[in-house]
């Protein structure tokens, strides 16, 4: 028997879509309850009396403290003795394992929502695995999708790597195919688009400032919240490499443009009912011509010379006189020229418009003049010794008269 709140949970997952597979998975009743439910056949439990409990007190604050830390039964039971907390330990331990269900339900549970028009796109990476090649090293083939969240119009492309540089070039290629780009795109945590929960890829960002979207992460262990493209991962998997052999990575991308044009586009969508090509007319993307293409370049190493210059892309610019001779990383970003040492950034310039040209920031030349300044001043007087301690040897008038006469 199940109770009141318990018959609504399996009314609900199965009014959102969810399998009875899915339903017993969710909520932990057997396949035979969520039938019996989902049929009308099950009768409620009647709620009891609930009688109090010494834990009643505490339970807020026990919730909070797990849900937040995840903290063990022992350590709750040491804090809560202290705030006046009676009761046995296997009492808060029943209610942890209730803390533990509703944590669990509440992770798995996804309330779909649609996106309207343009609004959103979703990208992730599907592993495809590692392959042999002629010259006997192993290479691993990456998948980048990019789905539009209200049409399902989907973009497939296949890398041997999941560098900035590559998931750059992955959606330019996608802005390509669709037309535009959306006002956001939502990502899961990977480092090239978030370094940490808090701290973006700097250079991410200028990208996405390029273009003009909003870049967007899931919830930490909340990957479900873009089940769009996860599933369109899969769907990529199952129905197009499956079975199939390819000749290398030309080949790959080749048979899956032609996949995606005469099959995943043009199938009826399993949640929409429609074709993604039809919806996809209805998209208000922000169209192509609005930015220029992005020229992402990799960070080079550079010799700072003792003008305090760096060489790069055939123009000079100036760093802060302190890093002469030492060795520095250069990216050009958006236009920008940025110049960094131990993962600070120690110097930004505009981009030289053309090869030859040396850009300087005032601070870096007076600071080197102020040094140039500072001469290693000489110790006073000469610097040499003439030692006259001794006495001077004097030659008689008499030795000169001998040289004159003869």
């Amino acid at each position: 028997m199940i109770n009141q709140e318990q018959y609504m949970n399996i009314k609900e997952l199965s009014q959102e879509g969810h399998s009875i597979k899915a339903i017993s998975r969710i909520t932990g009743h057997s396949r035979n309850t969520v039938r019996k439910v989902l049929r009308g056949q099950h009768t409620l439990r009647m709620k009891r009396v609930k009688r109090a409990s010494k834990l009643d007190p505490f339970k807020d604050y026990i919730q909070q403290r797990y849900e937040q830390f995840g903290l063990s039964a022992v350590r709750l039971h040491q804090e809560v003795e202290k705030m006046g907390y009676t009761g046995s330990l296997a009492t808060l331990r029943r209610f942890i394992k209730t803390l533990k269900t509703n944590l669990k339900y509440k992770q798995k549970i996804t309330v779909r929502f649609e996106t309207p028009p343009g609004e959103q796109a979703q990208v992730d990476w599907g592993y495809c695995g590692r392959f042999d090649t002629p010259f006997g090293k192993k290479i691993s083939v990456y998948m980048f999708v990019m789905i539009l969240s209200f049409s399902r119009m989907l973009f497939v492309k296949f890398c041997t790597s999941m560098k900035l540089e590559e998931l750059i070039f992955c959606h330019q290629a996608a802005f390509e195919y669709f037309g535009g780009w959306t006002k956001s795109i939502l990502y899961d945590n990977m480092k090239q688009v978030k370094i940490s929960r808090v701290k973006w890829n700097k250079q991410f960002l200028d990208f996405a400032n390029h273009y003009g979207f909003i870049p967007k992460t899931h919830q930490p262990y909340r990957p479900r919240t873009k089940g769009k493209v996860e599933r369109s991962v899969e769907y990529v998997k199952g129905n197009f490499m499956t079975g199939r052999k390819f000749e290398g990575l030309d080949n790959l991308n080749s048979r899956v443009s032609h996949w995606l044009e005469g099959t995943a586009n043009q199938r009826v969508h399993g949640t929409t009912g429609q074709q993604p090509y039809e919806l996809y007319k209805q998209e208000d993307l922000i169209p192509l011509k609005s930015a220029p293409v992005y020229n992402f370049l990799d960070p080079v190493t550079r010799q700072v010379n003792w003008e305090s210059m760096i060489h790069f892309q055939g123009s000079r610019y100036s760093v802060p006189p302190k890093f002469a001779g030492k060795a520095v990383k250069v990216s050009a970003c958006g236009g920008q020229i940025i110049v960094e040492a131990a993962d600070m950034i120690i110097a930004e310039h505009k981009q030289a418009l053309k090869a030859g040209q040396c850009i300087v920031d005032k601070e870096h030349i007076s600071e080197l003049w102020k040094i140039t300044q500072e001469q290693i001043k000489p110790p006073e007087g000469t610097r040499w010794q003439i030692n006259f301690d001794q006495s001077v040897q004097q030659m008689p008038l008499n030795r000169f008269e001998e040289v004159l006469i003869q």
